[in-house]
């Protein structure tokens, strides 16, 4: 196999974050080029909160044609674009940003990267009682996301009420503030906190509310089967892991950047890989 390397022509891209070193979006990013035989390469820099100006000033400045946007960016960039899509302005915060003619636009592909993990595993929240578990950025995105594909409702479970309904929100007439009441009752459940990352064998919720019809989501990918799908599975319900949603996301915005829709499979493949 033929080893690439940058040259004089090398279309850059990158992520911003902090931390951001042990991003798999490198990874992700550079074996969809490669598949797709782009002389494009993807890097990872480090900036430092408060840091978002200089950045984004550094993409117009050195023409980066692609720049993903991770913690603790999301809502400066969403100030220092030209322009917003529907999603990143309803939800205040950019993961993704793209060149059209000489504007820089900042979107938000999080959640149609969720909704796209769905559809991996042949589920459609169309018309589906949907729970989502907590209330930060990822947790907006998902709300948004099911509301927008058609859920019949969106219950936000989150530990600070305040927070709750501000998700809520985002689902319109279609969302609401929920419990172990609306668990019970849902059709998806979906992990949006951090609970049950590394080895910390904590459950977002009482498992015993999941029935053997429920499809599991869970936004960690680390480990990838978390203590919450393990015990899913052994209820006998239908698990999503966090991978999809991360690959996913990563492949609109190569396509957005590129104008060519990258390989799925390949960019999971790699994810995996580390």
């Amino acid at each position: 196999m033929q080893h690439w390397a940058p040259s004089g022509t090398t279309t850059l891209a990158a992520v911003i974050g902090d931390p951001v070193r042990h991003s798999r979006s490198p990874a992700i990013h550079n074996a969809a080029f490669r598949a797709l035989g782009l002389d494009w390469s993807y890097v990872a820099f480090e900036v430092p909160d408060g840091g978002a100006a200089g950045a984004v000033a550094a993409m117009r400045a050195l023409d980066i044609r692609g720049l993903s946007v991770t913690m603790p960016h999301k809502a400066a960039v969403a100030g220092l674009v030209d322009e917003l899509t529907d999603v990143a302005r309803r939800l205040d915060a950019v993961n993704c940003v793209r060149w059209e003619g000489a504007a820089l636009v900042g979107d938000n592909t999080d959640g149609a990267g969720f909704v796209a993990s769905l559809a991996d595993a042949g589920v459609s929240p169309a018309d589906r009682r949907c729970v989502v578990l907590g209330a930060g950025g990822a947790a907006r995105a998902v709300v948004l996301a099911l509301a927008g594909a058609g859920a019949a409702s969106v219950a936000v479970v989150n530990r600070t009420a305040s927070r709750a309904h501000d998700a809520a929100r985002l689902a319109g007439a279609v969302g609401s503030v929920g419990g172990d009441a609306e668990i019970a009752e849902a059709d998806l459940v979906v992990n949006a906190t951090s609970i049950g990352m590394g080895d910390s064998g904590e459950f977002p919720l009482d498992v015993g509310l999941l029935g053997d019809a429920t499809v599991v989501a869970d936004l960690v990918y680390q480990p990838l089967v978390t203590p919450l799908l393990a015990a899913a599975v052994a209820r006998g319900a239908t698990t999503v892991d966090g991978l999809g949603m991360l690959v996913h996301q990563a492949a609109i915005a190569s396509e957005s950047w590129t104008g060519v829709a990258p390989p799925i499979d390949v960019m999971r493949a790699a994810a995996v890989a580390g």
